[in-house]
């Protein structure tokens, strides 16, 4: 099985054998690619691998690179499943506006449920930092969306005039001795501490000091470890959500 994540800047791909995952890549989120192009990039990136893709699950957040990817995935003679509001997964979305839930956030809750099975916070680091609360029982009740640390980190530099470039790591320091250090000292502490915090506030309104904290995305391994609330890092959750919706519907078809 094959599991696609699409994010407003990357497009995460995860191939199952079974519950096993057993490799992953990421592409450029591109509107402007051809399905001819897509199913190549795809295919290029599988040729290694041994068996046959049989099914793809899809979470996209990008609705104009949706129908883009079921194209190209089609040229892949797999059967393609998208994920979204509609779709009949055993969670409950008890929001407002439960049909504008992103698909990510959707398998999110589905992951968390399977695999925890406890009230959790699932923090995940993309273009935007989202926080999800989800309860044991496999309800998503809301959240926080905030900007991503890198979406940050680009709008402050692109409009200071003298402030350089960086590569985000974790500084040596938190008092930089140069204009890149203080930079990185305060990227890196504004995303760790901005978790830490909201987290807190999340746990403090929803009266649940004890939930389960995951973090995931691809900034996960690099900012979760340094946050004091996270209690778990599995950068893999959605891939693993879409693995789960998959699985349900083929159950819920084969009976």
């Amino acid at each position: 099985m094959l599991a696609i994540d699409v994010g407003n800047t990357e497009t995460v791909l995860g191939l199952f054998h079974d519950a096993e995952l057993v490799g992953t890549w990421r592409i450029t989120t591109r509107t402007e690619r051809t399905a001819d192009e897509l199913a190549l990039v795809i295919r290029s990136l599988l040729r290694r691998q041994d068996g046959e893709i049989g099914q793809v699950a899809i979470a996209s957040v990008v609705p104009p690179f949706t129908p883009i990817l079921v194209q190209a995935v089609a040229q892949l003679e797999c059967a393609a499943t998208v994920i979204d509001g509609t779709t009949p997964l055993p969670i409950r979305l008890d929001v407002d506006e439960p049909l504008a839930v992103g698909a990510d956030r959707i398998v999110n809750t589905l992951a968390a449920t399977r695999l925890y099975a406890r009230d959790t916070i699932a923090v995940d680091l993309g273009t935007a930092t989202s926080f999800d609360c989800i309860t044991g029982d496999g309800t998503f009740i809301g959240g926080v969306i905030a900007p991503g640390v890198l979406t940050g980190a680009e709008t402050l530099v692109s409009r200071t005039a003298k402030l350089p470039r960086i590569d985000l790591k974790a500084p040596p320091t938190v008092i930089g001795r140069r204009t890149d250090g203080a930079l990185r000292s305060g990227i890196f502490h504004n995303a760790v501490d901005g978790i830490d915090g909201i987290v807190r506030r999340i746990k403090t309104e929803w009266q649940r000091p004890d939930a389960f904290v995951v973090a995931t995305g691809g900034l996960a391994p690099l900012i979760a470890p340094h946050c004091e609330q996270v209690t778990h890092i599995e950068p893999a959750l959605t891939l693993h959500g879409l693995r789960f919706a998959l699985e349900h519907l083929r159950g819920v078809a084969s009976r």
